[in-house]
């Protein structure tokens, strides 16, 4: 197999050898750095060039020519090269161990050449049944070493072909996984599939490749592609729909296509029913023409959202029979406590509504509230379901309230091998009661198959605070549902007494009216006599380079020995950005380095797991039951099966190398990835830097995210900005106007 990295001069030189080590390698564009064994030298070679998928241990003939580089000195410059199979049974154990092939490790490859010797390569091409007689393979990893033979001989081969249209290597291999031995077959018919097909892999990749495979530019194929790319960029940005001739205007940006052809591809992508095009009416004056253009997808759920809520509000009530007043007096007997006017009217409205929406900020007696609805309707031997939106809401659920509490998708029981959701229209949730906590963060998509499986018989409750940031998917349901005023409503504003010895919650609630909070110098965070620590703190630091320096040392040492905490268990950075000194990229490095000093490492990517690392899911996998956001630990990396393992809570979840794009290290995190989560300490950096994110939202849903101690570093200058930034971010949405035009008929 020859590879080509550019064309190849009269003047190109032979070179063979055994890679010793590969020291760099981009994803991006298979630009590597490689140490090479050369026949007849005696010192390691460095190779430079475009080398696509090389492990240590292959041999390699090389045609390039000498470069005197100006730092690191002579190296050879590959143009052309072709891997060669190793000749001695040295080369052959190298080569075997060096994690090509999953299922062989170190281990086996000394196994299989003590067995085979310089055959070894022609047993496994020819006659891998024989393998079962090196002792340790048995047939489960024998059909693993098969498929991963046969996989990365087809893998490099794809490589090969998409190597020129600017698709790194991890997109190969999940190429290769979508379509198999189709790959190449498909992608010359249709490269705009890859933009919906593959996860990571966007428009413009899928757009380079067409061009480089000759579709034309004003093709409609392209512009059928171009508008879905642009319309799942606005859902990105958490728009359910957009205006009609906006989004023309956009794909005319993007496509530089003109408006006819735009036009004429709307047609024939809504003639598919890939886009709905509605006109609707709305009082918020946003649209023009009256038109809105959805995905149909998001059509289809903002409808069934409306019509399931109105359903189930309009369904008479089954809880009846029973004296409210003794109830109230009974259940506030029961936990000892008093209850506040506005609470018992909470808890009074949710005999009598079918659909009841609580709303408010930190110690405002959300949970007082639930847990007196849970003792009534238990002691009326009513069936209580409890849910939230991510896997750390629905634990801190279930610690307040004593009773189980799932996340939406595990209650939903959604099944990969089905490819959809268990409980559904068609099998409803077994339940006389719901109840969805941090409800603000749940999209359109996910709350239409939630209100699905609703049972009409049932009471829900929908709780959340409306102030915290809207959800990462699109839409805005809470607040929609809340605006279409079609609900029962409790809008807890008092905080009480207990909850006002707290910093936290009293600068979260001046946060959110736009007032400056109470600020306690970082002095006093040294004090260790000090027996009644305070929970907020701010260290004004000008430098980004010093915050970073800081808040290592705060979650390394100041924060463990002052509040006794873990810093893997208990602290949590967060930050409003991916880039900048202060960024998540670069705070995760810094924390990784000075917290973890596992020598087990991986590197994929540029990135260098190591176990023990605290790691992040990004996207939900219903395969491997582990959702966008949720928080792990690697426990195992193991190179022999080219694995690693991640403990979610207890739940051990197996990657394989492939599949790493999923995982991200976690020591800090975005604001955003933090919503539904509570975390005993966060630190959090706030300065100009990030200014495009200083807003009083996010600033407050971070501060909220604290449960015992919260610290902020940065500039004054930063934090008043973010206060008097309280401009919401449009989102386009119908929800609320169907609701209200619903109600009117």
């Amino acid at each position: 197999m020859v590879l080509l990295s550019k064309t190849q001069s009269k003047s190109d030189v032979e070179l063979r050898g055994q890679v010793e080590r590969v020291t760099y390698h981009n994803e991006e564009n298979s630009y590597t750095v490689l140490k090479l064994k050369a026949n007849g030298n005696p010192t390691l070679i460095t190779v430079v060039g475009t080398l696509i998928g090389v492990t240590a241990g292959e041999v390699l003939k090389l045609m390039g020519s000498w470069v005197n580089h100006a730092k690191y000195g002579q190296q050879f410059q590959v143009s052309t090269y072709e891997t060669v199979v190793p000749a001695t049974v040295k080369g052959i154990e190298r080569y075997l161990g060096s994690g090509l092939i999953k299922g062989i490790g170190h281990v086996f490859a000394k196994r299989l050449v003590e067995k085979f010797g310089a055959d070894t390569l022609n047993i496994i091409e020819n006659s891998i049944e024989r393998l079962s007689e090196v002792d340790g393979i048995g047939t489960k990893r024998l059909s693993m070493i098969q498929t991963a033979w046969a996989q990365q001989r087809d893998i490099k081969d794809i490589m090969l072909f998409l190597h020129g249209y600017g698709v790194s290597t991890t997109y190969a291999i999940k190429i290769y996984k979508q379509y198999g031995k189709d790959s190449i077959k498909t992608v010359q018919l249709n490269p705009y599939r890859l933009a919906t097909d593959i996860y990571g892999i966007g428009f413009l990749t899928a757009d380079k490749i067409a061009r480089t495979l000759g579709f034309d530019e004003g093709s409609e194929l392209r512009a059928e592609a171009g508008i879905l790319y642009v319309l799942h960029q606005l859902a990105d940005e958490g728009h359910v729909y957009y205006p009609y001739e906006p989004l023309i205007a956009k794909c005319m940006d993007v496509l530089g296509m003109s408006r006819e052809q735009i036009v004429k591809a709307f047609g024939t992508i809504a003639y598919e029913k890939k886009i709905t095009i509605e006109d609707i009416s709305t009082d918020d004056e946003v649209l023009i023409n009256n038109k809105a253009v959805y995905l149909t997808k998001y059509y289809v759920c903002e409808t069934s959202i409306t019509e399931n809520l109105m359903d189930l509000y309009t369904r008479s009530k089954t809880l009846r029979n029973f004296d409210h007043v003794k109830a109230l007096l009974w259940v506030q007997k029961e936990l000892n406590i008093k209850l506040h006017p506005m609470q018992e009217e909470a808890v009074r409205q949710s005999f009598d509504k079918k659909i009841l929406i609580i709303t408010g900020g930190p110690g405002t007696g959300k949970t007082t509230i639930l847990n007196s609805i849970i003792k009534i309707y238990k002691q009326l031997g009513q069936r209580i379901l409890l849910t939230a939106p991510t896997g750390r809401a629905a634990k801190r659920l279930s610690e307040t309230t004593g009773l189980e509490a799932k996340t939406i998708h595990r209650l939903l029981d959604y099944s990969f091998k089905d490819g959809g959701f268990k409980k559904n229209d068609k099998n409803k949730l077994e339940t006389d009661l719901v109840i969805v906590d941090e409800c603000s963060m749940v999209d359109t998509i996910l709350m239409h198959h939630f209100l699905k499986s609703v049972p009409a018989a049932a009471t829900l409750i929908l709780v959340g605070d409306v102030d915290q940031l809207p959800p990462v998917g699109a839409g805005f349901v809470l607040r929609d549902i809340i605006n279409s005023e079609r609900f029962p409503l409790v809008k807890l504003t008092e905080i009480f007494r207990q909850s006002k010895n707290s910093l936290i919650i009293v600068n979260a609630h001046k946060i959110n009216h736009g007032e400056f909070p109470i600020l306690i110098r970082e002095v006093c965070l040294h004090t260790k006599d000090n027996k009644e620590a305070a929970d907020f703190y701010f260290f004004e630091i000008e430098e980004p380079e010093n915050i970073v320096k800081k808040i290592v040392e705060l979650c390394t040492t100041r924060i463990p020995e002052r509040f006794k905490l873990e810093p893997f268990k208990d602290i949590q950075v967060l930050t409003a950005m991916n880039r900048g000194t202060i960024g998540i990229s670069s705070m995760n490095q810094a924390l990784q380095q000075a917290m973890n000093t596992s020598k087990e490492t991986l590197e994929r990517g540029g990135r260098v797991f190591k176990v023990f690392d605290k790691v992040m899911q990004l996207v939900n996998n219903y395969d491997k039951d582990v959702f966008n956001g949720d928080i792990g630990r690697i426990i195992r990396i193991n190179n022999e099966l080219q694995e690693l393992t991640v403990d979610f809570d207890k739940r051990h979840v197996v990657y394989d190398y492939n599949d790493l794009d999923e995982l991200t290290l976690a020591y800090a995190i975005s604001v955003h990835k933090a919503q539904g989560s509570e975390f005993p300490a966060i630190v959090m950096p706030i300065h100009t830097q990030h200014y495009i994110m200083l807003q009083r939202n996010l600033l407050y849903t971070g501060i909220t995210r604290g449960k015992k101690l919260v610290v902020l570093v940065g500039t004054k200058r930063a934090l008043y900005l973010a206060i008097k930034n309280d401009k919401q971010q449009l989102r386009y949405t119908h929800l609320k106007n169907r609701l209200k035009e619903l109600n009117k008929k």
